[in-house]
């Protein structure tokens, strides 16, 4: 089949790969326009514009999917199909049915669960135990479209969003063109999707990734898990600045402390919260770079009394 792709982020990269070995043909890409990031600001292409680019292939970056010229484009390419991997915009109503067998998405949760854009860290916070993936046909509902095909992936005790999603977009890939594959062969009808197990997953926001240490040691675990690596959980210090943090670990035998309250020795850094306490890993002061909390805890001279969150 004729494809045109359509992903931005590094979790697209795989399927966009398998594709490329596919039986199939990518003759476009659809990305979102080139970015600011980092600490300069510079704007950059999308991971999937550079993979893009690297294969030879035309790439489109309209501001909006419903800009006439991309609809222009996208009519005159006479696609069989497009696969979608987190491309970050809406596909308008009208484009849906333009190519043969519509839009095929995939998304990084068992549908109906966790429709949204963030399922994977949702799954992590929720403190779900299995997580997974599917293809289903692009709709005007938010991932609420009849689905092809799924599979499942057990979440790990120590996974970060990061960790989840990078298995899931390896093993996705495959999935979206196996999905391609019985679609051309006429042997794959999509199902619709059940009203039963609904749950929404919006973006995590900065402020979502705080942490309140008044929350269990389990829901401070899992927070910070699943904001790991974007948007990255976070405290305050006492001044007011704000505290990175990675992954913490629970500290079953440690309930003396009150929530927030640092215990800083000299090899750990613990801190409490609604029940026992965590254990700090990596820190990231606000304007420097990650370090080790115990180096951090004793360049800051931190006592007993200090509380970070002001006990969030």
């Amino acid at each position: 089949m004729r494809l045109l792709f359509a992903g931005t982020p590094a979790a697209a990269v795989p399927s966009l790969e398998a594709l490329l070995d596919s039986r199939h043909e990518v003759v476009a890409v659809l990305t979102r326009p080139d970015a600011r990031s980092g600490r300069g600001r510079a704007s950059a292409p999308s991971e999937i514009k550079a993979r893009a680019l690297e294969a030879g292939l035309e790439v489109l970056t309209p501001q909006r999917p419903r800009d006439e010229d991309f609809q222009a484009r996208l009519a005159e390419l006479a696609v069989d199909a497009a696969p979608v991997v987190a491309y970050g915009a809406l596909i308008p109503p009208a484009l849906l049915d333009v190519p043969t067998h519509g839009w095929v998405n995939l998304h990084f949760s068992v549908l109906p669960a966790w429709r949204g854009a963030a399922p994977v860290q949702h799954a992590i916070i929720a403190g779900d135990e299995v997580s997974g993936a599917s293809t289903f046909r692009l709709e005007a509902g938010l991932d609420t479209g009849p689905v092809f095909g799924f599979l499942t992936e057990t979440i790990r005790p120590r996974d970060t969003s990061g960790d989840l999603l990078g298995r899931l977009a390896v093993a996705g890939a495959g999935l979206l063109v196996q999905t391609l594959d019985a679609l051309e062969d006429g042997i794959l009808s999509p199902v619709v999707q059940s009203t039963d197990g609904v749950s929404l997953a919006p973006k995590i926001e900065v402020e979502d990734a705080r942490v309140r240490w008044s929350h269990p040691a389990h829901a401070v675990d899992r927070l910070v898990r699943g904001c790991t690596p974007a948007p990255g959980a976070w405290t305050t210090l006492p001044d007011g600045s704000r505290l990175g943090l990675a992954p913490v670990v629970p500290v079953a035998d440690v309930t003396d402390l009150a929530p927030g309250q640092l215990l800083a020795g000299k090899k750990e850094v613990l801190v409490g919260t609604g029940g026992h306490a965590v254990r700090l890993t990596e820190v990231t002061p606000q304007g420097k770079r990650a370090m080790s909390a115990a180096d951090w805890a004793r360049g800051a001279r931190l006592t007993s009394d200090t509380v970070l969150g002001g006990a969030a």
